[in-house]
């Protein structure tokens, strides 16, 4: 994960889904969460993305985190720490500058590794971001969200997307049933997290959310 994906309007499997661990890490808890989300559905990777500060905070979170990943089968990035990304074993970084740092990110964790880049909703930033050697490109948000500056990334550039860049696309925040619905036959991935996390029942949410993907 992410490999390159030929273009879903040519009879390819719909997306593939992404899990954004909660931001707040609450030992064992956590855990079994994310656990009982992951299998429900097939998910190809997991970032996570703690609000912590505290270095020692983050690497508990992250080694846990990679044990429930790891065990099925799914690949475990962690957002913005390379470095520690690199100590935890982990397979990869997600980034959240555009194209700043996947150059060096590259060559931090070297060839094998998964850099992923949240590029907002701009063309010009995924487009540098995949030049540099990204694996996959997050645009976003989709819908209502605190992702990025709050501009939404709309269909036409994830089907500008699809048409022109090879580099695997991941549609993330806001995500709902009918954005899910209307993305699908575009976007390699879809991330999901807050729109799971925020639900009394997060395994209800993720139904209600893949129900367009059949």
């Amino acid at each position: 994960m992410p490999a390159q994906t030929q273009d879903k309007t040519e009879g390819a499997e719909g997306p593939r889904l992404y899990l954004v661990a909660p931001p707040v890490f609450e030992p064992g808890r956590t855990e079994a969460l994310v656990a009982r989300v992951l299998d429900a559905h097939d998910f190809a990777c997991l970032r996570i993305a703690i609000a912590a500060t505290d270095e020692d905070a983050i690497l508990r979170a992250a080694d846990a985190l990679r044990e429930v990943a790891h065990a099925r089968e799914v690949a475990v990035v962690l957002e913005t720490h390379l470095r520690l990304a690199a100590r935890l074993g982990l397979d990869g970084v997600h980034l959240t500058d555009g194209a700043r740092n996947v150059r060096l990110a590259r060559k931090e964790l070297g060839p094998d590794a998964i850099v992923g880049s949240f590029c907002g909703t701009t063309r010009h930033e995924g487009i540098s971001a995949a030049e540099a050697g990204a694996d996959y490109v997050a645009l976003g948000p989709v819908g209502a969200s605190g992702l990025g500056t709050g501009a939404v990334a709309g269909l036409e550039l994830f089907e500008w997307w699809g048409e022109m860049i090879e580099v695997p696309v991941i549609a993330e925040g806001g995500l709902t049933p009918e954005l899910v619905a209307e993305l699908a036959p575009h976007a390699d991935f879809l991330a999901l997290g807050p729109e799971l996390w925020r639900e009394e029942d997060p395994l209800a949410a993720l139904q209600r959310l893949t129900a367009p993907l059949g």
